[in-house]
C-alpha cells in the first residue's frame, strides 16, 4: 500500500509538472502572438499560416476549419508514432493554447520593427521550448518536429524553421514581401532559442582524456564526479608505447569540475572536450520523455 501510494503521488505530480509547462509555454507564445506578432503585423507562419494560404485559394472553406483539417493527420502520426501520452498532452497542448491566445492580451510596445521580430522569436522559442520540455507539445509543427527528432534526430528547431520557411513563400502571395521578411528574423531566432531551451541546457561533454596518471583519474571521476569511465587502450603513434584511453560523458555542469581533478592530477594530460548531438543512456542520457 504505502508503495502503491507513492506511485500515485509521483504521477499526479508528473501529470501537474507537464500541465505547468505546457500552461507557462502558452502564455509565453500568446504574449508574442498577441503583443508583439498581430499589432506589427507579422505574418502567421506553420500550420496557421499555410490554413491562411488555402483559405485564400479556396474562399468558401473558413479558416479554423482548414486549421483542424490540416492538424487532424499529424494528431494521427503523434498516436502511431510517438505515443498516447504525448497524443493527449499535445491534445491538451492545442487546447491551453487556444485558451492562453484569448485570454492573454499583453500589449508589448517595442517600436523598432527589427527589435520587435528579435523580442518576438526570443519569447515565442521559449514558450515552444518551455511546452517541448514536458511530455507533450502545442500541436502543429511541433507534432512533426518531435517525430522527425525521433526517426532522425533532426534538431526540432531546424524542423520548425525549415517548414515555416515553406509556408512563408506561399504566404507572399497573401502577405507583404516585407511582413513575410521580419517573420523570417521571428521564426530563426525562436529556432535557435527552442532547440537551446528543449536540448542546450541539458547539453552533454564528451571527454577523451591521455594521461600516465589515467589510472588515479579514472578512480577520481568515479567516487567524486560519479560517472562511468571507459578504458580504452591504444598505442602513441610516434613513441609506439602503449596508452590508457579514458572517455567519459559527463554534464555541463560537471566540466569544471573534472578539468580541476585533471588539472591537479596531471597538467600535463591531453584533454578533449567535445560536445555532443545527443546521449542515450537511463542515467547520463539527455532525450527528451516523449
Amino acid at each position: 500500500m504505502p508503495g502503491n501510494t507513492r506511485n500515485r503521488t509521483h504521477s499526479i505530480g508528473l501529470i501537474l509538472w507537464n500541465l505547468i509547462l505546457i500552461t507557462g509555454g502558452s502564455v509565453l507564445c500568446a504574449m508574442a502572438i498577441n503583443g508583439i506578432l498581430l499589432p506589427q503585423g507579422f505574418v502567421t507562419g506553420g500550420i496557421a499560416g499555410l490554413a491562411l494560404v488555402l483559405h485564400r485559394l479556396y474562399p468558401r472553406f473558413d479558416t479554423g476549419f482548414l486549421y483542424i483539417l490540416l492538424n487532424l493527420p499529424l494528431f494521427v502520426l503523434a498516436w502511431m508514432t510517438v505515443g498516447r501520452r504525448f497524443f493527449f498532452y499535445s491534445a491538451i497542448g492545442s487546447l491551453i493554447l487556444s485558451g492562453a491566445l484569448y485570454l492573454v492580451q499583453v500589449p508589448i510596445v517595442v517600436h523598432d520593427k527589427i527589435l520587435s521580430a528579435l523580442l518576438a522569436g526570443i519569447i515565442l522559442g521559449a514558450g515552444a521550448g518551455i511546452t517541448l520540455r514536458s511530455q507533450g507539445s502545442q500541436g502543429g509543427l511541433d507534432i512533426l518536429s518531435v517525430m522527425l527528432l525521433r526517426r532522425f534526430s533532426i534538431s526540432l528547431g531546424n524542423t520548425i524553421l525549415t517548414v515555416n520557411g515553406i509556408v512563408l513563400i506561399l504566404v507572399t502571395f497573401v502577405y507583404s514581401l516585407e511582413a513575410v521578411l521580419y517573420t523570417l528574423i521571428v521564426l530563426y531566432v525562436s529556432s535557435k532559442v527552442l532547440n537551446l531551451v528543449v536540448t542546450g541546457l541539458s547539453q552533454r561533454k564528451a571527454v577523451i582524456i591521455i594521461s600516465s596518471r589515467w589510472r588515479e583519474i579514472s578512480q577520481e571521476i568515479l567516487k567524486d564526479i560519479r560517472r562511468g569511465v571507459t578504458i580504452i587502450r591504444g598505442e602513441g603513434g610516434f613513441s609506439g608505447e602503449e596508452e590508457h584511453i579514458l572517455y567519459v560523458v559527463i554534464t555541463f555542469q560537471e566540466l569544471g569540475s573534472l578539468k580541476r581533478l585533471i588539472q591537479q592530477l596531471d597538467p600535463g594530460a591531453f584533454v578533449v572536450i567535445s560536445d555532443t548531438l545527443e546521449v542515450m543512456n537511463y542515467r547520463i542520457g539527455n532525450q527528451p520523455r516523449w
